[in-house]
């Protein structure tokens, strides 16, 4: 325990925990302190002038991360016929009907994406005390209900995200591995700001983006000066 708190210790003695920094200099240092022994997730939080209990000023969407996010998706698309044969050839990890629907309710919730198409939301549907709170329930808006099931499991694989605000108007997100280059960080950072600024909610008044910060899985927040961004 001594050894994990004098480690702490260092990674908070690199920042200046009152300050804030560009967002290049905040990726730098967030990968300079993820020092453990697995490869570590680098992750953004913004805080915004939302309170998404109110539909209007809702933020969700997904953004497509140009440098990937160096995890594995797991991909589950509800399907039938062609269209699970156009899943399966397209990298699903599973792909089924009401097989998939009682395997879920047993409890084989492992995937990070569930994709239906519009005929197979009769069957989804029954899962949604199971996979709303899990962010997983197909939502057309996302473009995880749709025809073209082959482009929307490509998209989750190739490193797309969902974003969506939490009660205190939080989004966050990871934008990528501790391993990956300053310059394929800042192209995810960028392209997951760039995707909250479009998503702004026409409920939101005043200053939309009140907090940035980065980290990594076991290092402490950097501030990012959000004037960077026309906050």
């Amino acid at each position: 325990m001594t050894s994990i708190t004098k480690k702490r210790e260092a990674q908070l003695a690199r920042i200046d925990r009152d300050a804030v920094y560009s967002a290049d200099e905040a990726i730098r240092l967030v990968k300079e302190m993820a020092t453990a022994k697995f490869d570590e997730t680098v992750e953004i939080a913004m805080n915004l002038g939302v309170d998404p209990r109110h539909a209007d000023q809702m933020v969700r969407g997904v953004v497509s991360l140009p440098s990937g996010t160096g995890k594995e998706m797991r991909v589950a698309v509800f399907a039938k016929d062609a269209k699970a044969d156009e899943a399966k050839e397209a990298g699903a990890d599973i792909v089924g009907a009401e097989d998939l629907m009682k395997a879920m309710e047993e409890g084989d919730l492992n995937y990070d994406r569930v994709i239906a198409t519009p005929d197979m939301m009769g069957v989804v549907g029954r899962l949604g005390k199971t996979l709303g709170p899990k962010g997983l329930m197909p939502n057309p808006k996302l473009g995880t209900v749709t025809m073209d099931v082959a482009q929307a499991v490509k998209d989750a694989k190739g490193g797309q995200v969902e974003f969506r605000a939490e009660k205190a108007g939080i989004v966050h997100s990871s934008i990528g591995k501790a391993s990956f280059s300053e310059e394929d960080l800042r192209k995810n950072y960028d392209a997951f700001v760039g995707a909250i600024l479009k998503a702004r909610p026409s409920g939101a008044k005043g200053r939309y983006i009140h907090k940035i910060s980065v980290s990594s899985t076991m290092s402490p927040a950097v501030k990012v000066d959000i004037s960077e961004v026309g906050a």
